[in-house]
């Protein structure tokens, strides 16, 4: 009983709660008629689908400069790095890892500029962050109809300018990671594998880097920015790195989302 309690201590009780209601849901599937396996394959799934997305919170977190709310500042990066690919006519692998190519200069632009305004805003930074977010969002819905895109597949075909609000991903690199490696039994189970190993790869990455130089500077400036100046590191510059960290692991995790669903959606 000893061990039970401080197993929950150190895991923490909202986990354990949410595990718990989850095995319930598994529980009680086939009582209201819903498959098993095909649940497994869903969460799955979602897991690939948002890993890196929710990966793309941890460096700002580390920082000290809190939840990263605008990461739709990634994500646009993300979706030009994927329409320009488009664009270029690039598929298949090359088109996948060309459209992360693509936005990587984009997200690091962005989140360049990004960080130095959060830096700006010390103890405002989520409030601005969601500024700057919906400000992105809003922007690019204009710039999407502007911007001189040619290809049919993603052009509007009445005006034949202005890309479509939904952009499929066929003959590109739709489920590219999803097939790679997946197990199959059946229609309804399925494991993506390819998916689920570029997460992991990608974690492993940012493990890399909190044990790099730069990262553990980073995250000396999360737990004590005080402590972390008095030894040389900038404050400033490590929570714009983090910012920037994080832009870039968005415009990744979208990249890998749209693959998963198979197309792109700019709204």
């Amino acid at each position: 009983m000893r061990k039970l309690k401080e197993f929950v201590t150190d895991f923490g009780l909202p986990r354990v709660i949410i595990f718990l209601f989850l095995m319930f849901l598994f529980v009680a599937a086939p009582f209201v008629g819903v498959r098993i396996d095909t649940s497994i394959s869903d969460v799955l799934t979602r897991f690939g689908q948002n890993g890196i997305l929710v990966l793309a919170l941890v460096p700002m977190v580390q920082s000290g400069t809190g939840l990263n709310f605008g990461l739709p500042v990634g994500i646009i990066a993300g979706l030009l790095g994927g329409t320009l690919a488009m664009q270029f006519h690039l598929t298949g692998w090359l088109g996948f890892f060309g459209a992360i190519a693509i936005s990587m200069p984009f997200a690091i632009v962005f989140g360049w500029l990004y960080g130095k305004l959060l830096n700006r805003v010390k103890g405002d930074e989520m409030t601005i962050a969601m500024y700057v977010g919906f400000s992105m969002v809003t922007f690019f819905s204009i710039l999407w109809l502007l911007l001189p895109y040619s290809n049919p597949t993603m052009v509007w075909g009445y005006a034949g300018q202005g890309l479509r609000t939904t952009i499929t991903l066929d003959n590109y690199w739709g489920h590219i990671l999803n097939d790679f490696l997946a197990i199959r039994s059946g229609n309804t189970f399925n494991v993506p594998t390819g998916m689920i190993l570029f997460v992991f790869f990608c974690a492993f990455l940012v493990y890399l880097f909190f044990r790099s130089k730069t990262g553990t500077a980073m995250t000396a400036v999360g737990s004590n920015p005080d402590f972390a100046r008095a030894g040389g590191v900038s404050v400033d510059r490590m929570r714009t790195i983090s910012v920037t960290v994080s832009t870039m692991l968005g415009a990744v995790g979208i990249l890998a989302s749209q693959q998963s669903s198979g197309f792109i959606p700019l709204l």
